[in-house]
């Protein structure tokens, strides 16, 4: 089997795929860049940075521009893009907004109380604790600004998104990662978030710059995550471990450790890579870059040697 490369980055080569279009709009839902062979047993997936509203769903939005701004994990993409192009990572992003469905649930968190007639038998009227605060399936309410919508959701229009959206995204991500692990003997999927800031970024109590998010041990190799750490920490910058952020519905799909394929979810500060408003790339977006690039880097070792060792360990 062969070793990652340092920095290979995309090839002619690379697959790419887009899914189907979003309901209402004529952009894709997702894309998928695989290069073929994959130079690293490394996957970006970047769920919930969308930007791409269709008419129709801006029209239904009380307030649209604070919704999407705070919605948004705002252009963690382009750190993903970027990340992805440099180090020959596989990537998959999303287009279709968060507004619109959230790919870290699953199909069931949701309050049927935004959908008109009758919900499933079985379900109660709010599925799920993420749901019931506001932020399921289709988000309903967010702090500060309140309820999202004008009008319910017609049932067709949620089974539009579910089937156009939501099934296509998750099948490309199962795909993508077998395909790697069949290659490398083991694969790692990086769940890429950013988050608003979650207090103060000086003092001795500054808040963490990123969040390591693995169930708790459950969804990647324990190296994998001491490996995060000692990474940002040698570069200086402040890291937390499952809280608040410990992974959701991608993380509880798709990993499987068992099978070597093995995913975290990384929430980046918005304050460290966005300007001042949280609105557009910022100064410090080429550090951010950078030092996650090395950690791919320095993963995409760690996850290879995993992959030699079942191989060996089958042989």
């Amino acid at each position: 089997m062969e070793r990652p490369h340092d920095s290979q980055g995309w090839s002619a080569e690379a697959l790419h795929k887009d899914g189907a279009p979003i309901p209402g709009g004529d952009s894709r839902a997702w894309s998928l860049a695989l290069p073929d062979p994959s130079p690293i047993p490394v996957l970006i997936a970047v769920p919930h940075a969308g930007r791409d509203y269709p008419a129709s769903l801006v029209d239904r939005l009380r307030h649209p521009a604070r919704s999407a701004l705070k919605l948004e994990d705002r252009y963690v993409d382009r750190v993903g893009e970027t990340i992805a192009r440099e180090t020959g990572a596989a990537l998959l992003v999303a287009h279709a907004p968060r507004a619109m469905i959230d790919l870290n649930r699953a199909v069931d968190e949701m309050d049927w109380d935004m959908v008109c007639g009758v919900r499933p038998a079985s379900a109660p009227p709010v599925q799920g604790r993420r749901a019931r605060s506001g932020l399921g399936l289709v988000p309903r309410r967010l702090s500060g600004i309140g309820e999202l919508w004008k009008r319910r959701l017609e049932p067709a229009e949620l089974e539009a998104r579910i089937a156009c959206v939501h099934e296509p995204y998750h099948q490309a991500l199962s795909d993508a990662l077998g395909a790697i692990r069949k290659r490398w003997g083991a694969a790692l999927l990086i769940d890429l978030h950013s988050m608003p800031p979650l207090g103060s970024r000086r003092g001795p109590q500054a808040a963490p710059e990123f969040v390591f998010g693995d169930r708790f041990g459950a969804s990647c190799d324990g190296l994998l995550c001491a490996t995060a750490f000692d990474h940002l920490g040698a570069h200086g910058r402040r890291v937390a471990h499952n809280r608040p952020y410990a992974g959701g519905y991608v993380l509880e799909r798709h990993a499987a450790p068992g099978r070597n394929i093995h995913a975290f979810q990384m929430e980046v500060c918005r304050a460290a890579y966005l300007d001042d408003a949280l609105s557009e790339p910022g100064p410090g977006f080429a550090s951010v870059v950078r030092v996650l690039g090395g950690l791919v880097r320095r993963l995409a070792g760690e996850v290879a040697a995993l992959g030699r060792g079942t191989a060996q360990a089958a042989e």
